[in-house]
């Protein structure tokens, strides 16, 4: 199994490109242009295991799907010193930490 095939692909219409644009994350400078989906997404999908197969052949590392990927759970997030006091305000007033207000928060948007 190709590392490719773990990949996250999309398809979306494009009205600037008057079609189906397929994208991979992993390889956001890449994109297939057709006028069906499946034929968007099969393209995509040929040229990132062309480009996955010329970086293994040049002894390099494709990126990692994220899927595979490992997450802590944990990101430092900055905002302005009146913003955070702001959220600490809210999150004091709701009798939750911080960190359920942000989560929350983050889910919603």
């Amino acid at each position: 199994m190709s590392v490719a095939e773990h990949y996250t692909y999309r398809v979306c219409w494009s009205v600037e490109d008057a079609g189906y644009v397929g994208t991979v994350a992993e390889m956001p400078s890449l994109s297939w242009v057709a006028d069906k989906q499946h034929d968007a997404f099969a393209g995509i999908r040929q040229l990132v295991q062309q480009v996955v197969d010329d970086v293994l052949a040049s002894g390099q590392t494709p990126p990692q799907a994220i899927a595979d990927r490992t997450y802590s759970g944990k990101f430092m997030v900055r905002v302005p010193p009146e913003v955070h006091r702001q959220l600490a305000l809210e999150a004091c007033e709701q009798n939750v930490s911080l960190n359920r207000l942000a989560t929350s928060r983050l889910l919603r948007a």
